[in-house]
């Protein structure tokens, strides 16, 4: 029987990446990372020159990270407990941008605290891939969560039907980056786990 489906982005909205990055990246990488909005193309400066990171060396950094620190991730208070309470009544699902051959530890990651759910890769935009989970579950209401404003433009566009929650728990950018809910992408912008979980319920029963 078909049910209520959530289906929710992980970095910044179960995980911290985005501090942990920038330690990392700062401690042992020789880069400073000052990331405004977010715009990763002019956020990283070689800590001896003071010169812009190349596009390609942040991809790698960006790969690296992926690649060997995800053990450092933790999770936004709040968002392990409130995805657990919201699977006694919907799917649960998790649609990260990361490479197809990081699903599996992404898995294990989430996993590893206490967060068992399906795990969708994709890369670029979401609203495609949006649009082939909910052919798959066919559930009777659909809620996305995301940090990033063009995800919801794209879920908007591609599948208009889901609800949409703007959600950045990473409190170093959550006001700098553009927000979906005033561009009209998004039905509500929430940043902490306390005040979305009762949001997400009601719109689960809505």
């Amino acid at each position: 029987m078909s049910r209520p489906l959530i289906i929710s982005d992980c970095d910044e909205v179960i995980l911290h990446m985005v501090a942990h990055f920038k330690e990392w990246l700062e401690t042992s990488q020789g880069i400073d990372f000052r990331l405004e909005g977010n715009d990763f193309a002019k956020a990283m400066r070689w800590q001896d020159s003071g010169e812009l990171v190349p596009p390609d060396q942040i991809w790698k950094k960006l790969g690296g990270f992926f690649d060997t620190e995800m053990d450092r991730q933790l999770p936004i208070e709040g968002a392990i407990a409130a995805l657990n309470q919201l699977r006694e009544h919907a799917d649960v699902v998790v649609l990260t941008n990361l490479v197809d051959s990081r699903r599996d530890q992404r898995a294990r990651q989430l996993a590893a605290h206490g967060l068992e759910a399906a795990i969708y890769t994709n890369q670029g935009p979401k609203g495609p891939a949006l649009q082939r989970i909910l052919d798959e579950y066919a559930p009777t209401r659909a809620i996305f969560i995301d940090d990033l404003a063009q995800h919801h433009a794209s879920a908007k566009e591609v599948v208009p039907e889901t609800r949409r929650l703007h959600f950045c728990g990473e409190p170093t950018i959550a006001g700098a980056i553009a927000c979906a809910h005033k561009e009209g992408h998004a039905d509500a912008r929430i940043d902490n786990w306390s005040d979305a979980l009762p949001w997400l319920i009601e719109q689960m029963e809505g």
